[in-house]
């Protein structure tokens, strides 16, 4: 959580003085990601004296090659070579093999497509009951603010339980969540904001990853049983269950409101939706690829690195792009479009590569269950009234969506 010193890039380096952390690209990130892009495949940033790159050739070759970009010295603007990490780094997330594999290999097991289907039926009846509670209130037409009457509201209810936490106290994973994803940026105001609670959230996250504490059949009693076979340490299981907890919440709640935001700008995606509630899944990825929900991850060079005409030198600071990679035209036909006929499988928004999302698949079935409920009731949605982007160093956040749904 500190302001790396300034370095001066090789000749020939573009060079940009724009904060990407700052509260004007935060609120509308896509001028800069445009510029980024066409500035050239390697940038240098020298407000925070790091590399940055934003086209989607070389995002994607950065996240693939993890023994040149690694992760382990942080995924954040925070170097752990040389800095102190403020908690004790993510397994999955913040390690690079050896350190990563075990781990990784336990919740792939855990999270696994076919692992996850006795929670579909379970999560398609708690969609639909929250769905049939909202429209029921008055009418044929019907307002809320989609951010906590849905996008927040869902996934905190399933999600949890799938982990197998207890009820109380859950109302603290967003704001744990939102200041884990604000300290991988720079030590600014929105890092300021939130660092008043961190003890205390910290704390509640802490015990709540404990043997004790989880329910016996849930995602994190099956990690601890991963210990018992020897598969991971004792010290290790409450770090991934950590790791559930800290990334399995907000990136999926600020991807739902994506998803429904996009639908209300787009009403023809909408009725494609209904006529084809089999899209859900599809539609939810490219909404990810749209708004990239997870803007941004650092890496660090390992040795000199040549990424097309740049070396970047060793020990440096790579800032990449997803979602920059993830409209860039030169991968992407009409790339600012959401468009349900699109096949966004290769979008970045989870990452790619040995550190790609291990919890993608929870998160897809999370948005399917929760749009085909949608789109069984409305018929059409739109946004209602103004709207807030909430402000945060690598999430693309909506604060308030408010909408107006017609049943039908």
């Amino acid at each position: 959580m500190t302001t790396t010193a300034p370095t001066s890039p090789p000749t020939g380096t573009p060079v940009s003085d724009a904060d990407p952390f700052g509260p004007e690209i935060l609120e509308d990130p896509l001028p800069f990601h445009a510029a980024l892009r066409e500035a050239g495949p390697v940038v240098h940033l020298s407000r925070y004296g790091v590399y940055a790159m934003g086209r989607y050739e070389q995002v994607h070759a950065a996240l693939r090659d993890w023994q040149g970009f690694q992760s382990g010295a942080g995924v954040g603007l925070s170097n752990f070579r040389t800095e102190q990490p403020w908690r004790p780094p993510s397994l999955l997330l913040e390690a690079d093999p050896p350190h990563h594999d075990a781990p990784r290999r336990v919740l792939s097991t855990i999270l696994v497509p076919r692992a996850l289907r006795g929670l579909r039926e379970r999560w398609t009846a708690a969609a639909v009951d929250l769905v049939d509670g909202l429209l029921a209130r008055r009418g044929d037409v019907v307002e809320f603010d989609a951010v906590p009457a849905l996008a927040e509201a869902f996934p905190l209810r399933v999600f949890p339980d799938a982990v197998g936490i207890p009820a109380g106290g859950r109302e603290n994973l967003l704001p744990y969540g939102e200041f884990l994803f604000n300290a991988f940026g720079p030590h600014n105001e929105l890092v300021a904001a939130g660092a008043p609670r961190l003890p205390e959230l910290a704390a509640w996250v802490n015990a709540q990853c404990a043997r004790e504490a989880l329910a016996p059949d849930g995602f994190g009693a099956r990690i601890w049983a991963a210990a018992d076979r020897g598969d991971i340490t004792p010290e290790q299981a409450p770090l991934i269950v950590r790791s559930l907890l800290s990334a399995g919440v907000d990136t999926t709640v600020h991807a739902l409101a994506a998803a429904l935001h996009a639908f209300a700008t787009h009403p023809e995606q909408w009725r494609r939706l209904r006529a084809r509630p089999e899209l859900a899944r599809v539609a939810f990825d490219e909404a990810v690829r749209w708004a990239s929900p997870v803007q941004t991850f650092f890496r660090t060079a390992t040795t000199d690195v040549r990424v097309a005409d740049t070396v970047i030198p060793d020990g440096e600071k790579i800032l990449m792009f997803l979602a920059a990679a993830n409209r860039d035209p030169r991968r992407w036909t009409d790339p600012d479009r959401f468009d349900l006929s699109r096949d966004p499988s290769g979008h970045l928004g989870f990452g790619f590569g040995i550190h790609q999302c291990v919890g993608q698949h929870v998160a897809r079935l999370e948005a399917e269950c929760l749009l085909t409920a949608l789109a069984a009731r409305v018929e059409t949605i739109e946004v209602a009234g103004p709207t807030r982007r909430h402000h945060n160093n690598t999430l693309r956040a909506w604060g308030s969506l408010p909408m107006r749904v017609r049943l039908g």
